[in-house]
């Protein structure tokens, strides 16, 4: 019995959809997985770049006849350095929201073929994408919690640890506040994301006061120690500064504002004090003139810092009593120095 052929159009039909299920299986088959942001991998390819950058540029310069011609090609490949550093935290802040988003997604080509058999993303693609990018914030949570609990129970935390937590915790927040942005959630995946939004957030201020407070008392101490007056002031300037930066996230914060209070009569001491150690040098040598001018000089900075205004008032009064004391001796010294004159003018005989 003779078959029947099949149908050419049901053939041609079939081939056809076969061949686009194979090249989009296909497409799903080749498309690259997703790489995980490496800072280290970051900064290699930035010193890749300065590296070729300053022989480029060593060679053009020696080449045109350049007597030194590493030093301009050191500081470009310097500068490259530098911008690769001071943009590290963007440039890796991008890539970590590029790869939660990517997470999990098939990599389709953009073809005609791929485009007509990819789901559709809001149909098909949106949830469970945003079901994996949650999990992952949620994974990176618990790191940040274990971390922080760590820390906290460790006696010998240095303050690095705690400002290494608090741009964990910045980093956490930008890159939620991204996903709570762009990615289609869940109500529950929402409502979690946005309760560990504020744990974190907690986290975050508890390790920046901790970093203000260890970080100041360290440099305080270091303070006291040195010997001249010029590295106290600078030393208790940088322990002012790390309470400054906590105070422009925290103003309200009333220890860190008594802290930076004490720290700023502390420089103001340091100052004032400076000028009337000069000052009773200068007495001591018996140069009263001067040493009344080296208490006008601490008075000068008394007036022009920021202190307690009874602090301010008791060291002006007491520089003050200094003063008077000086010139009560000046003037002493001037009526003695009159009277022996009238009394060697009365001794002398006139000549006949």
């Amino acid at each position: 019995m003779r078959t029947r052929p099949a149908d050419p159009a049901f053939t041609r039909h079939n081939s056809r959809g076969m061949n686009a299920r194979a090249s989009a299986s296909g497409a799903h088959r080749r498309a690259p997985s997703a790489r995980m942001p490496s800072t280290a991998g970051y900064m290699i390819a930035a010193a890749i770049t300065a590296a070729a950058l300053f022989f480029v540029l060593w060679w053009m310069l020696q080449a045109s006849g350049d007597e030194s011609p590493w030093v301009p090609a050191g500081l470009a490949a310097s500068v490259v350095m530098l911008v690769a550093v001071a943009a590290r935290e963007v440039v890796m802040r991008r890539a970590w929201t590029r790869y939660l988003l990517e997470q999990d997604q098939p990599g389709l080509s953009n073809s005609s073929e791929s485009r007509k058999y990819r789901p559709s993303r809001s149909m098909h693609g949106s949830r469970p994408v945003g079901n994996s990018v949650a999990e992952a914030h949620a994974a990176q949570f618990r790191a940040i919690q274990k971390q922080s609990a760590d820390v906290d129970s460790l006696s010998t935390s240095t303050p690095e640890t705690h400002l290494d937590l608090f741009n964990a915790c910045k980093d956490y927040l930008t890159s939620t506040d991204e996903t709570l942005r762009s990615v289609v959630l869940s109500p529950e995946s929402r409502s979690n994301l946005r309760i560990s939004q504020e744990r974190v957030r907690a986290l975050k201020k508890h390790h920046l006061l901790s970093w203000a407070r260890g970080a100041s008392q360290s440099l305080v101490q270091e303070a006291q120690r040195r010997v001249l007056y010029g590295d106290k002031i600078e030393t208790a300037r940088r322990a002012l500064d790390c309470l400054d930066s906590a105070l422009k996230l925290y103003p309200e914060e009333t220890e860190l504002n008594k802290s930076a209070l004490a720290l700023r009569e502390y420089i103001v001491s340091m100052k004032v004090g400076r000028w009337v150690e000069m000052a009773e040098r200068a007495a001591f040598k018996g140069k009263f003139r001067r040493a009344i001018d080296r208490y006008c000089d601490a008075l000068f900075y008394l007036s022009r810092e920021e202190m307690d205004e009874a602090v301010r008032a008791e060291t002006a009064e007491r520089i003050g009593r200094e003063i008077e004391m000086l010139r009560a001796r000046i003037s002493t010294v001037k009526e003695s120095e009159t009277s022996s004159e009238e009394r060697a003018d009365g001794w002398s005989v006139p000549e006949s």
